[in-house]
């Protein structure tokens, strides 16, 4: 259970990425009052917290009526993570984390940014939800009961990052951020090969 726990802290830990978020929040918040910017970043953990939970206790539901087998998704997802990965660590962001031409210039216009970019797709993205889907599918009610839990501090995590952007900005600087991300994407594309080799030896059991 504690090597369960800590591998799903680990792995939400590096694809929700509170540091990295911290510097994209500080951008799409600059002209905001700090009441707003508070407002702004409790908001958008709790939208992609609710998003999580759904796929946390709907997962799966959702991968038995659509056919699929826990093996057949745990090869899946840890391809999606390992793109993920891949765009973490040589900065060349692809379909997890680029956004469209369309969504692209919606920034130009006044929104509420934590509906979207904030909750979907930065801390509710595929990489998040493929996550979720591949730590509950198949798991004891202990299991899920641990990862909400997990799930839960990692979100406390990324609040704390929304609220105190400016200052982390300030403390990593650009080439900070830049360095822990290539990092975390090294860890974050082992415990993907780690998701297919369960998924491969599972399926041949």
């Amino acid at each position: 259970m504690l090597d369960y726990a800590f591998n799903a802290f680990v792995t939400l830990l590096v694809v929700v990425d509170p540091p990295g978020l911290a510097p994209v929040f500080a951008a799409l918040t600059g002209g905001y009052p700090r009441k707003r910017k508070r407002e702004t970043a409790v908001r958008g953990v709790l939208l992609g917290a609710a998003i999580l939970l759904g796929f946390a206790f709907a997962g799966d539901a959702l991968l038995g009526a659509l056919g699929i087998s826990l093996a057949a998704f745990r090869i899946a997802g840890g391809v999606l993570l390992f793109i993920l990965a891949l765009d973490m660590v040589f900065s060349s962001p692809r379909g997890l984390h680029s956004r469209t031409v369309r969504e692209q210039e919606e920034d130009h216009y006044e929104h509420d940014v934590s509906v979207f970019p904030l909750a979907i797709p930065l801390i509710a993205g595929p990489g998040a939800i493929a996550t979720v889907l591949l730590y509950t599918g198949g798991r004891s009610a202990l299991e899920l009961a641990i990862f909400v839990g997990v799930l839960a501090a990692v979100l406390a995590l990324t609040l704390a990052s929304l609220l105190l952007a400016s200052r982390i900005m300030g403390l990593l600087g650009e080439t900070g951020a830049n360095v822990l991300s290539r990092v975390l994407g090294v860890v974050i594309a082992a415990l993907a090969a780690q998701f297919v080799l369960d998924g491969v030896r599972s399926s041949l059991l």
